[in-house]
């Protein structure tokens, strides 16, 4: 990505340029290791150019060397049992990024690639996400390298109970307030919120966001994400006289940012036509069957290729790469980092996409996403298209604090309008910082000066 500032002077934007890579520089050089860390700064730092340009007399006041510590990182063993009596043991990570606006807000992922690296690189990318929602929320993550699947109920429930016995040390409702991710479901957060409870003798629901209906939690939270990716690439359509009617689409994981995407989609007139899991996709052309595919995957807890039994017209691909070279108007990655290189976004431009939206965190490399604007793609980076899981966590919290339960209609209103103002947010800095419709320079630069201006008036901490 080429960074320029119409109206800045050259030296500026130089001086500009050699502040950011210097930090860049020293962060890599302190953790050689964390490359997703650095991928996620990278990107950030690109756009950061420009309002260093603009404001060079914030070069001195150490914002990006601050932004770019974490103000805890706290790892942790987590013993457990499994089934056939032998202990197992497991690393737990909490990274507590920024609490400028709020307190730490963001998921927990129990996933086998969960190290230091992919701990930090979600909890930085979380204070951008949690900025752009104008919640009052900072930015945190964490979970561990267990993997949930093929395990027993009761040895995800020894595991999360192992696992909250030590977290809960560093939780509260007004300090840290953990929610699902990947690996993460109604189940985990059930046995994650009885052990804080049973450890800590009292009912406090703030603790934990993404809980059961029945104690504590909120209508719209399980769709949130998945219907706020709908609601931002239909704010990015309808700038440019296109709505969703009549799109076709393609969708990666079949989780709950998936299935509730498609969900949404269907409901605005579009058809979706493939989604995935990890050992391959589903073409259906005349449309994906959503009943199917939550028996298969939410009830049955079966694999994506099933679907070709109930569905026999449709086709089953080993292998998810390839989803990519399905042609599409509307491009959905929904599964994971990195899972749009530059090679599948050539296809998706050969295959006529016209906006790509993403649900899940990072999945587009630097490469993918410098293609897709070239070519005047429309593109919504994930802290911003995937912000409406943390926004209705965040609304949780205000009706745990009152005590008062919203509608799904209510509570759906307010998340439309949060994506609303999230993608007038991206389009207005972008168009301020002289690249008009480049809402990766737009969401980094509007989340970076909310944020920046609570550290700023806070002093040096």
């Amino acid at each position: 990505m080429t960074i320029t500032l119409k109206k800045t002077k050259q030296t500026e934007v130089q001086t500009a340029k050699n502040y950011v890579d210097h930090v860049y520089e020293t962060i890599k050089k302190r953790d050689p290791h964390e490359v997703e860390f650095h991928q996620a700064v990278e990107e950030i730092f690109e756009s950061l150019v420009l309002v260093f340009a603009k404001y060079p007399e914030l070069i001195g006041k150490g914002l990006l060397e601050r932004l770019v510590e974490p103000e805890r990182v706290i790892t942790f063993r987590v013993s457990w049992v499994d089934d056939q009596g032998k202990t197992q043991v497991n690393r737990g990570f909490r990274v507590q990024f920024n609490s400028a606006i709020g307190p730490y807000k963001g998921g927990l992922r129990f996933h086998p690639s969960v190290n230091t690296s992919v701990a930090k690189f979600l909890g930085f990318e979380q204070i951008f996400k949690n900025s752009l929602t104008g919640q009052q929320i900072g930015g945190g993550k964490g979970g561990s390298d267990f993997d949930p699947k093929g395990k027993s109920d009761g040895e995800v429930m020894r595991f999360t109970q192992s696992f909250m016995t030590e977290l809960s040390k560093h939780i509260g409702s007004d300090v840290d307030v953990p929610a699902g991710d990947i690996g993460v479901g109604a189940r985990e957060i059930g046995y994650l919120f009885g052990q804080y409870k049973r450890m800590h003798g009292k009912f406090e629901p703030g603790v934990l966001t993404g809980k059961g209906l029945e104690y504590g939690g909120s209508l719209v939270r399980p769709q949130a994400t998945g219907y706020g990716v709908i609601y931002f690439v239909e704010e990015m359509l309808k700038d440019k006289g296109l709505s969703l009617k009549g799109q076709t689409v393609v969708v990666s994981g079949s989780g709950n940012v998936s299935t509730y995407a498609i969900e949404k989609a269907t409901e605005l007139g579009a058809k979706v036509v493939a989604c995935s899991d990890s050992n391959g996709y589903i073409y259906d052309e005349s449309g994906l069957n959503l009943d199917t595919i939550i028996q298969l995957k939410e009830i049955d807890r079966a694999r994506i290729s099933e679907y070709v039994i109930e569905h026999p017209t449709a086709k089953y691909v080993e292998g998810c790469s390839d989803i990519w070279s399905l042609p599409c108007d509307i491009a959905l990655p929904c599964a994971t980092q990195n899972e749009i290189d530059g090679s599948a976004a050539k296809s998706l431009v050969l295959g006529g996409v016209k906006a790509v939206g993403e649900g899940a965190n990072m999945p587009s490399s630097q490469e993918a996403i410098d293609i897709f604007l070239k070519n005047g793609i429309l593109f919504g980076p994930g802290k911003a298209a995937n912000a409406g899981g943390v926004a209705v966590s965040s609304l949780e919290m205000a009706q745990n604090k009152s005590g008062v339960s919203w509608t799904f209609e209510e509570v759906d209103r307010k998340l439309h309008e949060i994506m609303e103002d999230i993608f007038q947010r991206c389009l207005t800095a972008s168009e301020e910082y002289g690249h008009p419709g480049n809402l990766v320079i737009g969401a980094n630069i509007a989340a970076f000066n909310k944020v920046s201006k609570a550290m700023l008036a806070q002093g040096v901490i």
